[in-house]
């Protein structure tokens, strides 16, 4: 298969096609599947991942600290003016764990929630932090209105597009009256943003669905937040942008060819940045 992007740097073209391959065969499962189904999947997901894709870069970074620090340096950047001692903090799908165990610290209580245990056995483990597995649709562990700040990262695309409307409603649930969500996600005009950007002009693989903030806004409002207030990250710095500069960009670029406007899109609208406020 052609390439359609520079090959990451220490991965070949057959370790990429391999992650392109194992990806788009569970992703296909996913999209096809009912949704008790999908919960017997995600279970398992990230298993069958990282044991057909050794290299993929959620482990190698674990041997990467300088990564690592980096990748949370942005994390934090996003939720700095919202931490303080006195709150309960959470972070859907936290992976590894290492950044919400880092804001532990900082934080009256920190947890983790998510499909699967993908911690490393030896890092260290914050007497305030405690992670939740869930099957991705029921989340009893967590009461009503107890958490004051929420985060995801690259999440939100993962989610069978049936699935987001009920995501953004048990976020709302957690949340404290006031509470907010932080989340980043890919945007889709300057995707794919997953594996699939080698080889597709569109996401095949765990990207189950890239949004745009003209598509997002309603989901939100359904699910019960009154504020939604949008951002750009400049090196590390959270500056707000009108929440109306994104919707024209994406009814001025809308008018064209995905293939067409990719470029400009990386410049322009490269992600969705969003804090809803419950």
């Amino acid at each position: 298969m052609e390439l359609k992007h520079p090959l990451p740097p220490g991965r070949t073209y057959e370790q990429i096609l391999n992650h392109y391959q194992v990806e788009k065969e569970i992703a296909a499962r996913l999209m096809s599947s009912s949704r008790e189904e999908r919960k017997k999947i995600y279970a398992g997901m990230y298993d069958e991942l990282f044991a057909k894709v050794p290299d993929h870069s959620r482990l190698t970074r674990r041997q990467n600290e300088a990564e690592t620090r980096r990748a949370n340096r942005g994390k934090f950047a996003l939720i700095r003016r919202f931490v303080d001692p006195s709150i309960a903090f959470a972070e859907f799908a936290p992976g590894d764990c290492r950044f919400v165990m880092d804001v532990a610290p900082r934080v009256k209580q920190a947890i983790g929630i998510d499909i699967s245990d993908q911690r490393n056995p030896s890092d260290p483990v914050p007497p305030n932090f405690k992670l939740i597995i869930y099957d991705g649709y029921n989340l009893d562990k967590v009461h009503d209105e107890s958490i004051d700040v929420l985060f995801s990262d690259q999440l939100v695309e993962h989610f069978h597009p049936e699935d987001t409307p009920l995501h953004f409603q048990i976020a709302s649930r957690i949340l404290k009256k006031g509470g907010c969500y932080i989340f980043r996600t890919p945007h889709i005009f300057a995707g794919p943003h997953d594996i699939s950007k080698y080889f597709s002009d569109m996401p095949q693989g765990f990207h189950l669905k890239e949004w745009t903030y003209t598509e997002l806004r309603p989901v939100l409002r359904q699910a019960g937040f009154t504020k939604i207030h949008s951002q750009i990250m400049v090196k590390h710095r959270v500056f707000p942008i009108p929440f109306v500069y994104f919707t024209t960009c994406e009814k001025i670029l809308g008018r064209f060819p995905h293939a067409k406007i990719r470029k400009l899109a990386e410049i322009l609208i490269r992600e969705i940045i969003i804090t809803a406020v419950k």
